[in-house]
């Protein structure tokens, strides 16, 4: 007599992910590709893999997942805030669906455990890399709405970015507006970015930006991706002109 089918360790990741999800997945194929990182399939390191091993990490469910993401906040504030203008929910919606809140969840599930990695990435901390477990979070909402439609996926998103919402009482000014608003006011130029390198492998890209303002030296500043590198570099600007300010 044969004994009893042993699970694969896939299996079982995607297995104990779906029972914290609530979700029972009619394709659990699709968690586990939500859990699959670029390096378990030999698509990272800037090496140009073949379309299969691409197809086959959660690269493509990231990009949906993003979408599926900032519609779904975009209708709970909309329904939260009646009373608000475009511009403050405008920054809500950033503040909710920015890479930190992203991985501020994915922490909260344990996500980066139940990931498939290369050894190399594995040993270099991948589990508990930000940008790693954010984009592998944006991956399983959108594992939850191909399986399950938009329902599984706004069950998921209202559990964990509703006490998010409730929390911040007032929407954070995001340093480009704060530059931005800074400028007007002193009826300048509006700022302007630019990109000056690009530079690491595909899946771990390190961007450097440059910012500049009328009447002030240009600065520049790096992030793990071109919007982060902004933020750092109109901060950077903000304090730059405040020191000059207090001269």
């Amino acid at each position: 007599m044969g004994g009893a089918r042993t699970r694969s360790p896939r299996s079982q990741a995607t297995e104990a992910l779906a029972a914290i999800l609530g979700h029972t997945f009619k394709d659990p194929e699709l968690l586990a590709l939500a859990l699959t990182h670029p390096s378990a399939t030999g698509d990272a390191g800037g090496r140009g893999g073949a379309d299969e091993a691409r197809l086959s990490n959660y690269e493509r469910l990231e990009f949906l997942g993003d979408r599926v993401l900032g519609l779904a906040i975009a209708d709970l504030l909309i329904r939260r805030f009646p009373d608000e203008r475009e511009g403050r929910l405008a920054r809500r919606h950033t503040e909710l669906v920015r890479k930190e809140a992203l991985a501020g969840v994915a922490r909260d599930i344990g996500l980066g455990r139940y990931l498939a990695l290369s050894k190399g990435e594995e040993e270099a901390g991948g589990r508990d890399n930000a940008a790693t477990v954010a984009d592998c979070c944006e991956a399983v909402i959108a594992a939850l709405f191909l399986d399950g439609g938009m329902p599984a996926a706004e069950r998921f998103i209202h559990e964990h970015w509703l006490p998010l919402m409730e929390a911040a009482a007032e929407p954070h000014k995001d340093v480009k507006t704060a530059l931005q608003e800074w400028a007007q006011a002193r009826a300048l130029p509006l700022p302007a970015y630019t990109v000056v390198a690009n530079e690491g492998p595909d899946h771990q890209p390190v961007f450097a930006v440059e910012v500049t303002v009328a009447g002030h030296a240009a600065v520049s500043a790096t992030g793990r991706s071109k919007r982060a590198a902004e933020k750092a570099a109109a901060r950077m600007m903000l304090k730059a002109i405040g020191d000059a300010d207090d001269d």
